[in-house]
């Protein structure tokens, strides 16, 4: 988003309440207080370290950015605060993720938030106790009310500590501990070609493993 003039977009202000991180660990956000309401702010991985850097939870913050259809959320083009503006300059296409020690890690509570990708994909939820949930968008969709605000909601998976809080990778769902559920991942198998539908003398066209690899 780095071709657009943050100028020339609105700029929503508030403070600054806590950082959210993406599956990796990465700070990829934040939810700031503005007008007595939460807002959800997408960040790109690739600002982490200015934005980390520069400020800090309780500081005024300003944001240019635009709202995708249909998601509480602003994909941030530029953050001001402190007297610097910090702008998205476009991926920085040798960053690596960074390497954290990761952990089986579940979590019970209350939804705060619906957290969303920066083109309004729901890709998880923020607990009130800080926890950030993260579910692929796929598995979202099928676990949606699960994700809304003030919904109850409980995961297991692979989780992150850092010092902006932790992470969890989900794999199971549920409203609590005791109703989890494997969240469906991927594109379906191929169907077995046999049975009754296949005529004798006609073999099926053999199907190659490229031709169903997951996006």
């Amino acid at each position: 988003m780095h071709w657009i003039d943050p100028e020339s977009l609105p700029v929503v202000k508030g403070t600054l309440e806590r950082f959210v991180l993406n599956p990796h660990g990465e700070v990829d956000g934040f939810v700031m207080r503005a007008a007595d309401k939460d807002v959800l702010v997408h960040t790109p991985p690739h600002m982490e370290t200015d934005l980390t850097r520069h400020i800090k939870p309780g500081d005024a913050v300003g944001v240019h950015g635009v709202k995708p259809r249909g998601a509480e959320l602003i994909a941030a083009v530029a953050v001001t605060a402190n007297g610097r503006q910090i702008l998205d300059h476009g991926p920085d296409h040798d960053r690596e993720h960074p390497k954290h020690d990761r952990h089986k890690m579940e979590a019970e509570g209350t939804v705060r938030l619906s957290l969303f990708g920066p083109k309004g994909e729901l890709r998880g939820a923020l607990l009130a106790d800080g926890t950030v949930v993260r579910i692929g968008p796929k598995e979202a969709t099928d676990v949606a009310d699960l994700l809304a605000p003030d919904a109850k909601l409980a995961v297991r998976g692979d989780g992150i500590e850092t010092r902006f809080g932790r992470v969890i990778h989900a794999r199971e769902a549920g409203q609590s501990l005791k109703t989890l559920a494997p969240l469906k991942r991927g594109k379906p198998g191929p169907k077995h070609e046999h049975g009754p539908k296949h005529k004798h003398g006609h073999k099926p066209k053999p199907k190659h493993d490229h031709d169903h690899a997951d996006a």
